[in-house]
């Protein structure tokens, strides 16, 4: 029943990666690569200022171990599949979105390794997840669909356009239909971590994320929501991986990323809600009308 699940898990973040790339360019995929301001201001955010947060925000905290341990691998954890379709809610240019996807995903095989043996030194938290399973995953789940919807609408753009709707929902629906049995199935375990510190120490790791990304996304207005989404908002099944790798005994460990997971995709509603609101000033100023004699 579990392999079940995931394997119809894994399917709906293919399909949505896959229609997502119905609607990309290669200049989209590239386009961080082509911009060093902005790819260095993204890896900043995500790969050095978050793991720096989660170390901070663990420290005032008596948190449980399995939630530090999520803070931990959840810090370390690139972009994930689900991040594009809020990042252009947010008015983000699909040249950035796909583009910091792409990047993220692209420099996770050398930087999550890395990471972790940093954080080990600095922690004592035994983590090891090797290069070859990282990219393997990353590959399988952002990558490969992402390259193949591309090519796909640069052969055959009408037919792209018209598929990439349609995909779009069925991997919708198959993430509902995954989800349902995990949420229920760790709903007990997340009650169990339900405490005061757990709640703020989680939900300070995902505030400083949407913090530090609206600071470092840049002078372009719309470029600081969509690097908002995706330091706060990491890649669950690689977080998860990872902790399964190394603390396959600790249930809670999985339960606390699941946690996290809630508590971003609620921070993030309102996160975009006040975000994309206009302006004071425009929003109370009213058209007036010629005097006339």
């Amino acid at each position: 029943m579990t392999a079940a699940i995931l394997l119809v898990l894994k399917a709906s973040i293919i399909l949505s990666v896959f229609a997502i790339g119905l609607k990309a360019t290669t200049a989209d995929a590239t386009s961080l690569f082509r911009h060093p301001g902005h790819l260095l201001r993204a890896f900043l955010s995500m790969n050095v200022l978050m793991p720096i947060a989660a170390l901070a925000v663990g420290a005032p905290f008596d948190l449980h171990p399995a939630v530090k341990i999520a803070l931990v691998v959840i810090a370390v954890s690139p972009t994930p599949p689900i991040f594009p379709k809020k990042a252009l809610k947010a008015r983000g240019t699909e040249a950035y979105v796909i583009g910091l996807l792409v990047a993220a995903a692209v420099l996770s095989v050398v930087v999550i390794p890395l990471s972790m043996e940093v954080l080990e030194a600095i922690t004592g938290v035994s983590l090891v997840m090797s290069t070859r399973s990282v990219a393997v995953l990353v590959l399988t789940t952002i990558l490969a669909p992402l390259v193949a919807g591309i090519a796909c609408r640069r052969f055959a753009s009408a037919n792209a356009d018209r598929a990439a709707g349609p995909i779009a929902v069925l991997a919708s629906v198959l993430l509902i239909v995954s989800a349902l049995p995990i949420v229920i199935g760790v709903s007990q375990t997340v009650m169990s971590l339900m405490t005061d510190g757990t709640i703020l120490g989680l939900g300070g790791f995902a505030l400083a994320g949407f913090f530090i990304g609206h600071v470092l996304g840049g002078p372009e207005p719309s470029n600081r929501p969509v690097l908002a989404l995706a330091t706060a908002s990491r890649h669950p099944a690689v977080a998860l991986a990872i902790a399964h790798a190394n603390f396959p005994e600790q249930r809670l460990a999985s339960a606390a990323v699941f946690l996290y997971v809630i508590l971003a995709g609620i921070l993030s509603a309102l996160y975009l809600s006040w975000g994309t609101r206009p302006p004071v000033g425009r929003a109370l100023a009213a058209p007036t009308k010629p005097v006339t004699a």
